[in-house]
């Protein structure tokens, strides 16, 4: 696997956040994509889809799991029935890989931990590792799902 040390760039984004089982993550991810579609925000360059796991859903109970689904989005947004709020990805190194494939079985995210961090003499930050969904919508098959994933480092 491919692995680059990158700067990602300090961004904006709105974001849901969902706390709870992994298998109702989907749920969570229809309010954010609800209020993308009320507000025209289809063009997936500009308003790219993130995101930022706080858990590892494979060893936390389903009850802590969490995980911030985002948007990029430079502006402010106002009370609204989805529970969308602000909040900023800092600028941050990060180790990068790229998946291809199911979002559920994401080949990168482990690579990154449990090879490519422990023999790189690197240490994670305290910002947890973030994914950029870079082509996302209902006809997108599995096998041609394209992640970004991003592994802080200090």
């Amino acid at each position: 696997m491919d692995v680059q040390i990158v700067t990602f760039p300090e961004t904006k984004v709105v974001a849901v956040e969902h706390l709870g089982p992994p298998a109702l993550e989907y749920d969570t991810v229809r309010k954010l994509v609800a209020w993308k579609l009320e507000n025209r925000l289809l063009d997936q360059l500009k308003y790219r889809s993130y995101g930022i796991h706080y858990t590892n859903p494979l060893i936390t109970p389903p009850s802590d799991h969490r995980v911030d689904f985002c948007l990029s989005f430079d502006e402010d947004v106002g009370p609204n029935p989805y529970e969308i709020r602000n909040m900023v990805i800092p600028s941050l190194r990060c180790a990068f890989a790229r998946d291809i494939g199911s979002r559920s079985n994401n080949k990168a995210a482990i690579y990154l931990h449990e090879t490519w961090l422990p023999q790189s003499g690197e240490s994670p930050s305290d910002f947890p590792i973030f994914f950029h969904y870079v082509n996302v919508g209902p006809n997108v098959r599995e096998e041609e799902m394209i992640t970004d994933v991003y592994l802080p480092l200090k």
